[in-house]
């Protein structure tokens, strides 16, 4: 039977109540394996069952170099993109591969915590709110922001 390997054992002629050691190479058999055997080895993983290799299809073959993980589907929101979210973490216009002013209808100002564009969004330099991010000079003109507002920092 292909795929699975017959390890005899030498311990046959001495007497065990082992007689033989199946060693199962794919799930392909394992059902008739189980139905005759009462105990043998795999050599993967049963609960492996998604094939990541599988994913890339030829729809993508226009792309250089295969993606590692494709989105097959999204059931129900994801917040980055269905719920009011920082510009640094929008799905629509991703923030390393897009021009940071751009924006979706739910971004919002990370330093002001205002719908974009806020007044110092686009600066013409690397000051504008727009290029702010979760780190921690952004994170300290956030908290000067929340200071001048007169709320409370936690």
């Amino acid at each position: 039977m292909k795929g699975v390997i017959d390890v005899s054992a030498s311990r046959e002629k001495q007497g065990s109540p082992v007689r033989i050691v199946l060693c199962l190479k794919n799930k392909e058999h394992m059902r008739e394996i189980e139905e005759i055997e009462d105990c043998f080895l795999l050599d993967f993983d049963p609960d492996d069952s998604l094939d990541i290799s599988k994913l890339y299809s030829s729809a993508n073959d226009h792309n250089n170099a295969a993606p590692d993980i494709s989105v097959l589907a999204v059931i129900g929101q994801v917040a980055c993109s269905d719920y009011p979210h920082s510009r640094h973490l929008c799905l629509k216009h991703p923030f390393g591969k897009t021009p940071h002013e751009m924006h979706c209808e739910l971004c919002y100002c990370y330093v002001c915590d205002t719908a974009a564009p806020c007044n110092q969004w686009s600066t013409g330099d690397n000051t504008g709110h727009c290029h702010a991010f979760d780190n921690g000079d952004w994170k300290y003109m956030r908290r000067l922001m929340i200071c001048r507002k007169g709320q409370r920092v936690g």
